[in-house]
Parts: structure tokens; sequence; C-alpha cells
């Protein structure tokens, strides 16, 4: 029988050739088949990496089950919620659709005058809710507005900055494509283009703001849960959103209502609501992932 040699000089040890090879979790040499035998060897080399090891023995331990993925209607929620749309920004105040993310962390998508007393009315609703009375940590889009809001709750809550928690793309406000720099009176053309299908994107534009449909918001915010859900553990969690729509869409899928209705649950700038876990529906297949109309105009 011919010979395995190993970078170490080390010869294998013969094995019978009914049972596998034993081969260690921590074996740093490279192996260098010369038979079928020794083939088959090497290839278990190679999924060993692969096998949740004990170091300090020889045979691989069985992999444990992965925790599954988060889903709308979620089986429970680990931690409280709070849904907040900060105050009116400058925009807003001006009658302007403004949602191009370049400009998320400018100065003139901070919060109006009127914003920031809507703001401080969320924050002591916040306060009156006791939202804070144990841990607490707020999550606010980098948006100029819905940070400026995270910081107003926080100093009236006495929250800690280092309990601000930034989230960078998953809150941004939703992309809104062609009507970017229209009036906010448009927008019921897109409220109504969602009744429909929630598949239905804006029209595009060429100045970089995104076209987002309900679907796209819906990708988003359950992506929020899932971070959320993993990372903490019986917490509060304040989510402060930019938008109506970031909220809509996540209460929607939270109690499994139909994606094309979110405008009903339609959030007024400062907005604040606290999610009860006693309306999260025992699980089923979300109604909003099958859009059908049976009799329409009516979508029930």
């Amino acid at each position: 029988m011919s010979k395995a040699f190993f970078a170490s000089n080390t010869i294998l040890p013969p094995w019978n050739s009914s049972e596998p090879p034993l081969i260690p979790c921590n074996s740093q040499f490279h192996f260098k088949p010369t038979t079928r035998r020794h083939l088959i060897a090497s290839i278990s080399i190679l999924i060993t990496p692969f096998l949740a090891c004990d170091p300090f023995s020889p045979f691989p331990l069985p992999v444990s089950h992965a925790r599954g993925l988060f889903q709308m209607p979620p089986f429970r929620l680990t931690n409280r919620y709070f849904l907040v749309r900060a105050g009116e920004s400058e925009y807003e105040s001006l009658g302007v659709i403004n949602t191009n993310p370049v400009a998320k962390t400018s100065v003139d998508n901070g919060l109006s005058e009127k914003g920031k007393k809507q703001t401080v009315r969320a924050a002591f609703d916040l306060k009156e809710m006791r939202a804070c009375d144990g841990n607490c940590w707020i999550w606010p889009s980098i948006t100029q507005r819905a940070y400026q809001a995270a910081e107003i709750i926080a100093a009236v809550n006495g929250v800690n900055r280092s309990h601000i928690v930034p989230e960078y793309s998953f809150l941004d406000a939703r992309g809104l494509g062609a009507y970017e720099g229209k009036s906010l009176d448009t927008l019921s053309e897109v409220y109504e283009s969602d009744s429909l299908s929630p598949n239905i994107k804006p029209p595009p534009t060429d100045d970089g703001t995104p076209n987002e449909s309900v679907s796209d918001v819906f990708v988003r915010v359950t992506q929020v849960m899932s971070i959320l859900e993993t990372q903490y553990s019986e917490d509060t969690v304040i989510i402060v959103s930019p938008d109506s729509d970031n909220l809509t869409v996540l209460q929607a899928g939270l109690t499994g209502l139909d994606l094309r209705r979110h405008r009903e649950l339609s959030f007024g700038p400062g907005e604040v609501r606290f999610v009860d876990a006693s309306s999260i529906p025992t699980y089923k297949q979300p109604a909003s992932t099958v859009y059908k109309c049976l009799n329409p105009p009516s979508c029930t």
C-alpha cells in the first residue's frame, strides 16, 4: 500500500478501510492524496472547517440549529416598541416633497420650528407612557429631522446619548422618484397606486432619488425589525422615522394588514404609537404577500 506524506513529514497511520479516517479539527497540515482512499480523506479535510469543532477534540461536534429569520407578522416580539414620526421638516413646511437620500443629512432637511414643537410633544407623550422607565434605546434614521427628534426625545426622557443608535439606510424616507420637488398634495396619486398593488413604483427620475414601492419599503423595515429582535432582548426600542410610510408599512406588516391598506395607518408629524404585542395575530402566512382582488375595485 502506498503511503501519503504531509507537509510535517508525518506518515498517516493505517486505518480500517471500512471506517472513515479521523482528522483532527485543528489540523494545520496539507494532504497529498496518492490513492482513491486518500482522495476521500482529503475531501474530509476540506469540509472539516465548515463543521462546529472543539479545538481540543479530534472529532467534529454537531452543528447547532440556526435562529430562524424574522417573519411578518412575527410569532412574537422580544422587545417593546414605540413608533415615532419626526416632526415637520423645513421642506414639509414649504409644502415640498424631499426624499432624495443625498440631502438627508442637510440642515435644510431638519425640523422646522413647528416640527420642533411637535417633537417635544412627542417626547413628553413617551414620558407619560413611561417608555424609558427601564432600559431604553432610540433608533432614528440618520436623516436630519429624525436624528434631531431622537436628541429631543433623549433629553426629555433622560436617555444617555450613547443609547441613540443611528440607522443609516433602512429607515430612510420612502423614495418617491419623479415626485421629488413636487407639492405634497400630489402624494394622493402615490397612495392611489399603493391601494391597487404594493408593487407599483412611483415614476423614476434622473436626479438620484429612489422610486420605491410599498414592497420595497416593507423589505427595509423588516430588516430593521430583524436586527432589533436579534440585537436586543426584553428592552424598549423607540423607532424614529422621518416619514409616515416607513411606520405604516411596518405596522401593517406586524399586524398582518394587507400592505395595500397601509395608508389607513397614517402617522401625523410627531405622532407616537406603542406597538402592542397583543395586537400581533396568531402566525399565519400574511395576507400582504398575496395580491389578489376578487371583487374589484373593492379589495378586502
